[in-house]
């Protein structure tokens, strides 16, 4: 993908009654890292957001974005303006706005695709009241999947010391153990030292391994999922001389020990990886999607429909998920 060193980085403001408008406005006060200097386009309806900003008592300058050169000042915000169909009441959700959401959605990917925005940021979204208007919508990873026609994509949140990929997503547990195949594993593997490697700058990745059972199946008492799937997989990256650990039990992996010298984590399951890195950064981490043709990066939080416009929506994660896309970015372009 060929971008100029100043193409922006858009940042989808989400859905028009959560909290997404409200924290979008605090990227007018944040400073950009001087290695990645370039301008931030939110996606969003221009009158909502000078309205969120009247409630909240910020005095910002909405800029018309049209392909500008140069950063904003502190204090303004570029806005690439999309019409609503309705207008918002904070914290009340209406389905004919569903497409507003979407439209954000389409034209960063479109972007993104074409090499006019180097990434996008995603403010949360309400998949509910889009899928209420009769749109069939199961979450920004799949959107974009399926946009960027990709065979599969990877999840992984990472904070400022912790990065935790997943095999599987958002399965019920019970389809869990049906669901790590070989070839999955294999794919899974396949994008995350990729992307390591290329958006990340790691050039020799090391990755820990989550067992499937408690105590990694303890040689097969405990099930045979490491016996029969995940360790000969796991093997096969070892005699290429790729930094792939033995499958370890959750409990012992997550420890300081095992943790001071890997670059990643790949968790069999959401609950399994997940908690533990929320619960050294809650706040502060960022969902990547990996196995993309672009940057990806999202908060770690939902719409909070009861704190829109009340000045109580903290913008931690999407200041540091904005910061990880512009150093992802940059890495990225010159990787490519």
């Amino acid at each position: 993908m060929n971008t100029l060193p100043l193409t922006p980085l858009y940042i989808t403001s989400g859905e028009p009654a959560g909290i997404g408008p409200d924290i979008c406005l605090d990227l007018a006060q944040f400073e950009l890292p001087p290695e990645s200097l370039r301008p931030l386009v939110v996606l969003a309806n221009k009158a909502l957001l000078q309205q969120r900003a009247t409630e909240l008592g910020k005095t910002i300058t909405l800029l018309d974005y049209q392909k500008q050169s140069e950063p904003a000042q502190t204090g303004q915000l570029y806005v690439k303006d999309l019409p609503l169909a309705q207008p918002v009441v904070n914290g009340k959700l209406d389905s004919a706005n569903a497409a507003y959401v979407l439209a954000q959605l389409t034209e960063a990917a479109r972007a993104c695709m074409s090499g006019e925005a180097a990434g996008v940021v995603t403010a949360p979204v309400q998949k509910s009241v889009i899928n209420d208007a009769g749109i069939a919508f199961s979450g920004h990873t799949e959107f974009f999947q399926d946009y960027a026609g990709v065979p599969r994509v990877v999840m992984m949140l990472a904070t400022r010391q912790l990065r935790v990929a997943l095999v599987t997503t958002h399965l019920p547990l019970k389809d869990v153990a049906a669901a790590i195949t070989k070839q999955r594993l294999t794919q899974i593997l396949d994008i995350l030292i990729h992307d390591l490697k290329t958006k990340f700058a790691i050039s020799q990745p090391k990755i820990l391994v989550c067992g499937l059972n408690p105590h990694a199946g303890e040689g097969g008492y405990l099930g045979r999922e490491e016996i029969d799937i995940i360790e000969p997989v796991l093997a096969g990256y070892r005699a290429q001389d790729i930094d792939v650990g033995h499958a370890l039990p959750a409990d012992t992996l997550f420890t300081a020990k095992y943790l001071k010298d890997a670059d990643a984590v790949l968790a069999m399951y959401h609950d399994q990886g997940l908690p533990v890195l929320k619960s050294q950064g809650f706040g502060e981490a960022v969902n990547i999607t990996l196995g993309l043709p672009f940057i990806r990066t999202s908060v770690d939080h939902g719409t909070a429909l009861d704190l829109a416009g009340s000045g109580k929506a903290s913008s931690s994660s999407l200041l540091v998920a904005t910061e990880l896309a512009l150093q992802l970015a940059a890495r990225y372009e010159s990787a490519v």
